[in-house]
């Protein structure tokens, strides 16, 4: 008896209740078990009921039961990308699926003219499920062309032919051009042959896109045929390209064309390159050894979403030949809330440093600061100390060794001027009341390009080590 007590409690502890099976949960129930009893009956199916009765015929592969009630769904969106996840169907039951949207795509007419969606994505990806308007609150008016149902899933093309169910998707779009549109905001290339990937894209809408990553062995000539579909997708976020090379054979001019073939297309993609795009305030942004202009910059530091950033990051974009208006003018705008700033390796000469510094001592919420890799002088170096001593949340810099510790215009450096040059910074922030404050030295080896530290003691790579 004990044995059955623990039976029977955790079987409701599992269900996550208390109580009974709720009246509607058993009416379930029941027409599952007759089957042509509830084809019949979704005509007077309450609304509320669709959702669970769906589920556990998509669960129990009564693929009859599916293909029709895919017919009567009252809802605007058709969430099987959940369902897919929890029961892991055959083939044939997600087959009745979209079968009962063919045979309601091959109807002439509609009395709603609102968009349906079929979503194949997680259930956290997937647009909400809302209620339709009862039929008796809807506005009675002429009959009206079917608007056409939207496919939403993630794709992930790889090496080999199509997954079954992908196979039978992509047949129901093609069959049903025009009336089936396939939108996909997440997609993934893996080592598929370029026809393949043509093949499949012909049939998505582009426009849906919102996250691309390609990680194929691409040559550069490969990823400008690919470019076209690039700039078709309008809507797209974010962009990762990886293991792309250039060949070392190629006719002259042959990668300047590929090139210039992608970067005509990436002017197209103005929700990935222009942060205005944005309906949130930006947070994070890191643009690492690009090549952007002036101009770019100078838009970038207009845009109204950059106003609320906390970490910004300029790794090796070089700005040596630029006027240091824009960089100010960003710093500046992200003032209030900025916290990581690096600016490493952008080639900042003195009198470009010079300029910055009235921005980057308003930043108060500044905790860390990098800006390796630059040519600053001694008395720049000095300069800036002075304006960031400050800063009460600044805790650490890493700062380049200044001008004057090189021994050589090879970049040798001299540690013992180095050591004297540090000596003098713990002694300026001790009196400035700021000691607890870390600024320590980091340069690149000019022989094997390891960085050497000096914090108090320095901290080197191979090179300058004794034999």
């Amino acid at each position: 008896l004990e044995r059955g007590h623990d039976s029977f409690r955790s079987r409701f502890f599992r269900m996550g209740i208390w109580a009974p099976p709720r009246l509607l949960e058993l009416a379930g129930q029941s027409l599952l078990r007759n089957e042509a009893l509830s084809v019949t009956a979704l005509e007077e199916l309450p609304t509320e009921l669709f959702p669970p009765l769906f589920t556990a015929a998509f669960a129990g592969r009564h693929n009859e039961i599916l293909k029709a009630m895919v017919q009567a769904w009252p809802f605007p969106c058709l969430p099987l990308g959940a369902l897919m996840k929890e029961h892991q169907p055959r083939l044939e039951t997600f087959q009745a699926a979209l079968d009962g949207l063919d045979v309601l795509l091959a109807q002439e007419i509609r009395s709603s003219t609102r968009a349906s969606m079929c979503s194949m994505l997680e259930p956290e990806a997937a647009p909400p499920v809302r209620k339709r308007r009862r039929v008796e609150d809807a506005k009675v008016g002429p009959k009206q062309p079917w608007a056409p149902v939207e496919v939403l899933i993630d794709l992930c093309l790889k090496e080999g032919t199509p997954d079954q169910s992908l196979t039978y998707l992509l047949k129901k779009v093609k069959q049903r051009r025009g009336l089936l549109q396939l939108c996909c905001q997440k997609l993934k290339i893996f080592a598929m042959p370029m026809h393949n990937i043509k093949k499949i894209l012909k049939m998505v809408q582009l426009e849906s896109v919102q996250d691309l990553e390609v990680n194929c062995m691409w040559k550069l000539a490969t990823l400008g045929r690919f470019a076209p579909h690039l700039g078709q997708m309008g809507s797209l976020c974010r962009l990762l390209l990886s293991h792309i090379h250039l060949t070392p054979q190629a006719p002259p001019g042959k990668e300047e064309y590929c090139v210039s073939q992608l970067t005509t297309q990436f002017l197209r993609l103005t929700a990935l390159l222009l942060p205005r795009c944005l309906k949130m305030p930006l947070e994070t942004l890191s643009i690492t050894n690009c090549l952007i202009s002036e101009s770019d910059l100078m838009h970038l530091s207009r845009c109204l979403s950059i106003s609320q950033l906390k970490d910004l990051g300029l790794n090796g974009v070089n700005l040596t030949s630029m006027s240091s208006r824009p960089l100010q003018v960003l710093i500046e705008r992200a003032s209030a809330t900025l916290q990581d700033l690096d600016l490493d390796e952008c080639g900042i000469m003195d009198s470009q440093f010079s300029a910055l510094l009235p921005a980057l001592r308003c930043c108060s919420q500044l905790t860390t600061f990098s800006f390796c890799g630059n040519p600053i002088s001694m008395a720049v170096l000095e300069s800036l100390l002075h304006h960031m001593v400050g800063l009460s949340k600044l805790s650490h810099v890493l700062y380049p060794a200044p001008l004057e510790s090189y021994e050589d215009v090879r970049g040798t450096l001299h540690l013992g001027c180095l050591a004297q040059l540090h000596t003098w910074l713990k002694q300026m922030l001790q009196e400035s009341g700021r000691p607890g404050m870390v600024w320590f030295s980091a340069n690149p080896c000019p022989h094997c390009g390891d960085w050497t530290f000096y914090d108090p003691e320095p901290i080197l790579c191979p090179c300058y080590m004794p034999v």
